[in-house]
């Protein structure tokens, strides 16, 4: 049973991730007075890089071809052992705060093309993840401060149950810690613009200008699916209501339909938010990492203050 409740998130978070894509697009082109594209057009994006062949670089090596399959699987895995729909059931049910490889493979892929892009965009991919992986963990710590536990199923099913238990005014300050660090961990405005192709301001695109077909289809997958997820994780761990607690079909059916408005919710938010957001000078984005990380810390100090 664990085995089917753990695929079958996985594999609907991964058919969520392309219409998140979708709904964002659409939002942002209402609000910019464009007609844009339909939800579904991400999907059908997706259905026709995948049937292309893909074309490597002369000098690209080994990490360029692994970092695609590498970037869905470690997207899989994190859909697959984080509570999202459900906290009962997931195989891998002791899951603790681990920093995901996603971001290391596609800067070594970066790398890996010996081009001044892929080098300019990896550089600065790992600049914005070293600042950016402590926040995350700490946004999440001053939680399990006071559940006792840095298990996402423990701290999600205890903000569902006992909500006074888990939330003190410290929450406040790790929610808004976490939304900072994902929008720098998805490649988001302010911190980067993943509709922008201009050289001097590419972060995520400068990294995958290499790729084409069915590896490009996998890259952008990947991408959406992070999203997706960091989301998801916001929503679970700060709106845990919905989220299933047992194993049954109807609490589960329940547990899907609460996270995809909730990260659908979220999603249009943060594009509307895009509309009216100027992406900061790469000189700037420190000081605001910077600033998230501060307020985190402050939200693990308050969490043992007030336990």
């Amino acid at each position: 049973m664990s085995w089917l409740i753990t695929a079958g998130q996985a594999v609907f978070l991964a058919l969520l991730a392309p219409l998140l894509v979708g709904v964002m697009r659409a939002v942002r082109a209402r609000l910019e007075g464009r007609a844009g594209g339909r939800v579904g057009q991400p999907w059908r994006d997706l259905r026709k890089l995948l049937r292309r062949q893909p074309i490597s670089p002369a000098d690209a090596g080994a990490f360029f071809l692994v970092a695609p399959p590498v970037l869905m699987a470690t997207s899989l895995l994190v859909a697959a052992v984080a509570p999202y729909v459900t906290t009962a059931g997931l195989f891998g049910g002791g899951a603790d705060l681990i920093a995901l490889v996603g971001t290391v493979a596609l800067a070594l892929a970066g790398l890996d093309t010996g081009t001044a892009f892929g080098g300019m965009g990896a550089s600065r991919e790992m600049i914005i993840a070293a600042l950016v992986e402590p926040t995350l963990l700490l946004s999440v710590f001053a939680l399990s401060a006071r559940v006792g536990s840095t298990d996402l199923a423990a701290i999600v099913a205890a903000g569902a149950t006992d909500p006074s238990r888990v939330f003190t005014p410290a929450s406040l300050l790790a929610a808004a810690a976490l939304a900072v660090a994902t929008l720098a961990e998805a490649g988001r405005l302010p911190v980067d613009n993943p509709s922008t192709h201009l050289e001097l301001t590419m972060v995520h695109e400068a990294m995958i200008l290499e790729y084409s077909g069915r590896d490009l289809a996998l890259v952008e997958w990947a991408s959406a699916m992070r999203l997706t997820l960091l989301l998801g994780l916001i929503a679970n761990l700060f709106l845990p209501w919905g989220v299933a607690t047992s194993v049954s079909a109807a609490a589960i059916a329940a547990g899907a339909v609460a996270v995809t408005g909730k990260i659908l919710l979220l999603g249009a938010a943060l594009a509307a938010g895009e509309v009216f957001a100027a992406k900061l000078r790469l000189f700037r984005v420190p000081e605001l990492l910077a600033g998230s990380f501060v307020l985190a810390l402050l939200a693990v100090i308050t969490s043992y203050v007030l336990a």
